[in-house]
């Protein structure tokens, strides 16, 4: 069967996006389709490897090619030409901001899981621990070495089991020793760690906000182009109404909001297997409605989870209960980062005059 690549564009339009409810061709996920000795080289829109969503849509294309008798070739690229900025961390394809309102709701827990969890899927991924007062991911990611440093006195970041992992508690002389520094010498640390870090490709960088609303992370923000931001709370009404607070920052300075985590949503009894809310239950959900973010997922209290860190990251250990739902919420995030990427593609081709567009995508 003999198909040209006129047609084949014409076919992909078949294809829907299940987040936007588009067409991959129309929403401008398609950068250019060339068909050579019976293979469709195709190069896509695409900005967050290993997502689910974007993996499905990937095996739908393969699977309209196989239909058409052509073998896929699918290539992933965004740049500039897409609204993407190339000037700020250029070879890191996304920034997934974590932070929380107050301190002690398992924030750090979550963005080393997300890491690890991302890792565990195939991705390049590294973890700035950006808490300078309490560093505390490498007690979830141990790392394997020490970092080291370029000729150019970059750091280079050592490594937890494949994650590139960047934390101030690498510069104390003791694991204990407090981190008593003014807000001029945290700004210094942090755009350190931001500008002086040889980290590599990366599909994804996790940075683990402080606490709060405060300098550090304020500066992180308007320093680095932050794909989206998830929030992470507990059911507590105290812990909710300082998640509102972050949320209403992170929408001041137009940082996408990925969506909510409710850590510690409840307790699932051994014996009984009744499930008890010890905080309060769906706390969370005012904070969507009023909102309008995504709740990303709800991850039960579990002595796995967060209690000392000392079993490392919850996604790598396939004997423990609290495995489940952090796998299934690293597959959400992932997820999320995908759609917010594809309606960046979007919004940034509606509004290329149509003599812009590469005539490669012409009909």
């Amino acid at each position: 069967m003999s198909i040209t690549e006129h047609e084949l564009k014409i076919k992909l339009e078949g294809i829907e996006d299940p987040d936007i409810g588009d067409d991959i061709v129309s929403l401008g996920l398609i950068n250019d389709v060339t068909i050579d000795d019976e293979t469709a080289r195709i190069s896509l829109a695409f900005n967050a490897p290993y997502a689910p969503s974007e993996m499905e849509l990937g095996n739908r294309i393969r699977e309209l090619c196989d239909e058409v008798g052509l073998e896929a070739d699918l290539r992933a690229h965004v740049g500039q030409e897409h609204g993407f900025d190339d000037e700020v961390l250029p070879r890191v394809r996304n920034v997934i901001a974590v932070a929380s309102g107050k301190g002690g709701v398992g924030k750090t827990t979550v963005a080393a899981n997300l890491a690890a969890g991302l890792e565990k899927r195939g991705a390049m991924v590294g973890i700035l621990d950006a808490d300078i007062h309490g560093p505390n991911v490498p007690r979830i990611l141990p790392i394997e070495s020490e970092p080291g440093v370029t000729p150019n006195e970059d750091i280079v970041p050592p490594r937890s089991d494949g994650v590139r992992v960047i934390s101030m508690g690498f510069m104390m002389e003791e694991e204990d020793d407090p981190a008593i520094l003014r807000g001029p010498m945290v700004n210094k640390f942090m755009m350190k760690f931001l500008e002086g870090v040889e980290w590599g490709r990366l599909d994804y960088l996790i940075v683990d906000l402080p606490p709060g609303t405060g300098d550090a992370t304020l500066n992180l923000l308007q320093s680095m182009p932050v794909t989206g931001s998830v929030v992470v709370t507990t059911p507590q009404e105290m812990a909710l109404d300082d998640t509102r607070k972050g949320i209403q920052m992170f929408n001041k300075h137009n940082t996408p909001v990925l969506g909510v985590v409710e850590n510690m949503s409840s307790f699932i009894c051994p014996s009984c297997g009744d499930q008890h809310g010890l905080f309060g239950t769906e706390g969370a959900d005012s904070i969507v409605d009023a909102y309008d973010v995504p709740l990303l997922g709800r991850i039960p209290i579990n002595p796995d989870f967060g209690a000392d860190g000392s079993t490392g990251a919850i996604v790598k250990n396939d004997e423990s209960s609290a495995q489940e739902p952090v796998e299934a919420l690293v597959a959400e995030i992932s997820n999320r980062i995908g759609e917010i990427n594809r309606r960046t593609v979007d919004e940034h081709t509606s509004d290329t005059p149509d003599d812009a567009l590469p005539t490669d995508l012409e009909d």
